[in-house]
């Protein structure tokens, strides 16, 4: 049954050309917008100049356009959404739901993850000290229920757990800048990594104190290669060849432990997708990584 309301995305981080590991969540991600008849977009995660670089971000969406992934929209970048992030960081601050901290990783190690100078309480002065920006957590146990995973438990802690919003070097930080574009973007369900799944209570939480409910979550397996090592840019993961991109892309969904027989004969890319889409299963996915 369509869901015109469904509203997924693919955001990756432009620190280098996509890799296979990136092309199976993008995948999944696509044929699970598709089957429900909704919305896919795709947002650049662009918030680390010091990591990234304009060349990665084109060829990203260079490999994506190859293997007939495209955008329902324009593609949001958000080193352009610095102003909105900036506001909400405020609002948070103003309401006692973030402070600053300008403790050192030194200082919350020695002191069991606690803030010498009791951050939280918003007595310390940074000064003209850096200083970061975090989101204060309340003690919960969460749970949801992940698409894929099934029932799902998370206990987060006060103080100990508290994740950076603004980093001190002055850049917008994942955890902050994933659930504001989410929001804004109307994401009703997110399909990503299970390297990811940890995140998750952290930010439900901030989806509530932005007024928001949280969307509905899938976490797929991460591939790994053969030293059983998440592919990743890190790790050296070779970069897809847009020539082979019907090849790659039977071979994702081989990853994705879809039937193969529904995909012979097909003539190109926009017709394996299509085909692809409508047998759709994320049932058979192995929920082991591969």
């Amino acid at each position: 049954m369509a869901e015109s309301s469904y509203r997924g995305r693919f955001a990756p981080s432009p620190t280098g050309p996509l890799h296979f590991g990136s092309l199976v969540t993008a995948v999944a991600s696509y044929l699970e917008a598709r089957k429900r008849g909704g919305t896919w977009l795709v947002r650049i995660e662009d918030l680390d100049p010091l990591r990234e670089s304009p060349e990665a971000t084109e060829r990203i969406l260079a490999s994506l356009e190859a293997h007939g992934m495209r955008s329902d929209e324009p593609v949001c970048f958000q080193s352009e959404r610095h102003a909105y992030y900036h506001t909400l960081i405020n609002q948070l601050l103003d309401r006692g739901l973030a402070y600053r901290c300008a403790c050192s990783r030194k200082q919350l190690s020695e002191n069991g993850g606690r803030h010498p100078e009791h951050c939280r309480l918003g007595h310390a002065d940074p000064g003209e000290r850096p200083f970061a920006v975090r989101f204060a957590l309340h003690d919960e146990k969460c749970r949801w229920q992940d698409q894929l995973l099934g029932p799902q438990s998370q206990t987060v802690h006060a103080e100990l757990d508290d994740p950076v919003i603004l980093r001190k070097e002055g850049f917008y930080a994942y955890q902050l800048a994933v659930v504001a574009d989410d929001i804004d973007q109307g994401i009703t369900h997110v399909v990503r990594g299970s390297d990811l799944l940890e995140m998750t209570a952290q930010q439900q939480q901030i989806f509530r104190a932005l007024g928001a409910q949280p969307p509905h979550w899938m976490h797929i397996p991460v591939i790994v290669n053969a030293e059983g090592q998440k592919l990743s840019k890190q790790n050296h993961a070779p970069a897809l060849d847009n020539r082979h991109a019907k090849d790659n892309l039977q071979q994702a969904l081989a990853a994705l432990g879809q039937d193969p027989r529904q995909l012979s004969g097909t003539p190109d890319i926009d017709t394996l997708l299509d085909r692809a889409a409508a047998n759709w299963a994320p049932e058979r996915i192995h929920l082991t990584a591969r």
